[in-house]
């Protein structure tokens, strides 16, 4: 079948809606703040009703880039509430798997609100695939920009109510240089040698990473009022001053939170890979990766202090943290 053709396919499903994908839970006080402590926001219209009580909503709310979270499916993929739609809004992609365009990006995802949700609403959420673009080649290969926004309402006895959108945009593609299959008698390729990728370093963040390579951890604060901050910014998040300096703080802190990530294997890391919200004992945050501990070893609260550890030839300096204690 000529491209023109199989290609024409994917066009005419251009403009589709898929149906409703709902919400297991309505929206909740409980997961509101559960959400807030661990993103660190503090934002008292979200976790104390009787603040948000004298607010012109009447009671707290949920934060906005919460919206994806409500209508996610949990820790089993594609187990959704009943009711929700069997369709596959990504059957466009799998045309394509079908004609080469084996490899798939993500590009963007950019997340627009119509107004707060509030605790006792029930979302759910369709799918329109809302564009196919013309065919690209770029450093990763040839292939097609396929973009699908979410349209998230809120059920209501009047008429559902849109309270928000989530454009979603990936590039499927054929890869610009394909592994051939090894033939017979094939001498084994050789292992490639992965770097890790560095880290995008501006004005703000450059003390951080060369305090690093020296041995220390660095930590903003802004001299008009004395608050630290992480990550680095231009502007205090207290007093609004645009002055600063930095401070080397003692390295030491507790795990706040963590994830361990098993799949996909991204060389050079090593998996499992854990990494940990850390909670300095001067009160402010960072993400960084934890060594010398085992999966069920790990533990909120947890003691741990950092060190620093070079990679690619001394390249890269990371801040990692190692458990304390047992």
């Amino acid at each position: 079948m000529a491209e023109q053709e199989w290609m024409s396919e994917v066009r005419a499903k251009v403009g589709r809606e898929y149906g409703r994908v709902y919400a297991w839970d309505e929206v909740n006080a409980p997961m509101i703040r559960q959400w807030c402590e661990v993103m660190g926001v503090d934002n008292p219209l979200y976790t104390d009703p009787a603040f948000a009580a004298t607010t012109e909503h009447g009671g707290i709310v949920a934060p906005p880039a919460m919206l994806q979270a409500w209508c996610l499916e949990g820790l089993h993929m594609n187990n959704y509430p009943p009711g929700s739609t069997s369709e596959n809004p990504y059957e466009v992609l799998k045309l394509m798997e079908a004609h080469g365009y084996g490899s798939v990006v993500a590009v963007n995802s950019d997340l627009s609100f119509e107004r707060y949700v509030k605790p006792g609403e029930r979302l759910y959420y369709t799918t329109r695939l809302d564009a196919v673009g013309e065919e690209k080649t770029t450093a990763l290969g040839t292939g097609y920009f396929v973009t699908l926004v979410m349209s998230f309402f809120s059920e209501k006895p009047a008429g559902d109510e849109k309270v928000g959108s989530l454009l979603f945009r990936v590039f499927k593609f054929r890869p610009a240089n394909p592994v051939k299959p090894a033939k017979e008698g094939d001498a084994a390729p050789a292992v490639p040698k992965y770097k890790r990728a560095k880290p995008g370093i501006s004005d703000d963040t450059r003390f951080f990473w060369d305090g690093c390579k020296a041995g220390k951890l660095l930590i903003q604060r802004c001299t008009g009022c004395g608050t630290l901050r992480h990550p680095p910014g231009p502007v205090c998040v207290k007093c609004h001053s645009f002055e600063w300096d930095s401070v080397e703080v003692a390295g030491t802190g507790a795990i706040h939170s963590f994830v361990v990530m098993h799949y996909p294997e991204v060389p050079p890391f090593d998996y499992p890979n854990p990494i940990g919200l850390i909670d300095l004992d001067e009160g402010v945050r960072l993400v960084a990766g934890l060594v010398g501990v085992k999966r069920d070893e790990i533990r909120i609260g947890q003691r741990v202090k950092v060190e620093f550890n070079s990679f690619d030839d001394g390249e890269l300096t990371l801040p990692q943290f190692r458990p304390v204690e047992p």
